[in-house]
């Protein structure tokens, strides 16, 4: 019996955002309790166990820029396990949610015709050393962070439940990164979607109680490196890209520049990372 032989990926390269997030409200992202305390919080926020400090996720951050750039393009949402959420996943090579965020491979009919490798790494962003420091003075009785108190009102009795909330306070900075790995020239151009989706963010929430103003961020003085092969076997040196002759930039900046009818970072991308033939 013959072997089946398929062509792998070719990893050409990655592009590297780093920058900061600011919570512009104050930011609730729940833990749960491990065990219920007298006088405890109702709702707690998560903490890094090693040092109780707050952070953001990397899978809150990119679990909702997915959900929202599948509002954005109306992708149709499956349910692949009953455990699991419901996500968009297709057929479709040039779907700009299955490219950034890749597809599942749950059965072997998934394998062989519908899985893609996810372009996008989040990590957990941690506190700046300025934030951490602020953070560490605040007056709230509570370890870098806030209690609110909210009343839970009973539309028909008006009987109140008063509840707890442990907050991030507005003003916080949190270090996040993200890799972005390119496979081909397609992966390059689909960048954009990645900074839409990241656009989105800014313009909803994180975390939980959005609607009731918790969550919003904003993306500050972002970079963008690029390495291709060469850079990891050592015979290159990576490139930061500039916006405006800036190292620094914010979302707005990107886009412009995406815009514009110069070279773009799109095509700065594409001429560090893409190989030509000679």
């Amino acid at each position: 019996m013959s072997k089946m032989v398929i062509q792998g990926p070719k990893l050409l390269g990655k592009v590297i955002i780093k920058g900061i997030i600011k919570a512009e409200t104050g930011l609730h992202i729940g833990s749960s309790q491990q065990a219920l305390e007298i006088g405890g919080i109702d709702n707690p926020i998560i903490r890094n166990p090693m040092t109780r400090e707050p952070y953001i996720p990397g899978s809150s951050l990119k679990g909702k820029m997915r959900s929202l750039m599948e509002i954005a393009h109306s992708k149709t949402l499956v349910v692949i396990r009953e455990d699991m959420p419901r996500i968009h996943y297709c057929s479709d090579p040039d779907c700009e949610v299955c490219r950034i965020f890749g597809r599942p491979a749950d059965d072997e009919k998934t394998k062989t015709e519908h899985n893609m490798l996810t372009r996008l790494s989040v990590r957990d962003a941690f506190l700046t050393p300025e934030s951490r420091a602020e953070l560490e003075n605040i007056e709230t009785g509570y370890f870098m962070s806030e209690i609110k108190w909210e009343n839970q009102i009973d539309r028909l009795t008006s009987a109140a439940n008063p509840r707890q909330t442990e907050r991030v306070p507005p003003g916080a900075k949190f270090f996040f990164e993200m890799s972005y790995d390119i496979y081909d020239e397609k992966d390059v151009e689909y960048l954009e979607y990645l900074f839409e989706g990241m656009k989105l963010v800014e313009d909803s929430y994180i975390g939980g109680q959005g609607s009731r103003g918790y969550g919003k961020i904003k993306f500050h003085d972002l970079e963008i490196t690029l390495k291709n092969r060469d850079v990891y076997l050592g015979k290159e040196a990576e490139k930061m890209l500039s916006v405006d002759g800036k190292s620094k930039f914010t979302l707005d900046a990107i886009f412009t520049n995406l815009r514009s009818k110069e070279k773009t970072i799109i095509d700065e991308v594409k001429e560090f990372i893409i190989p030509t033939t000679n």
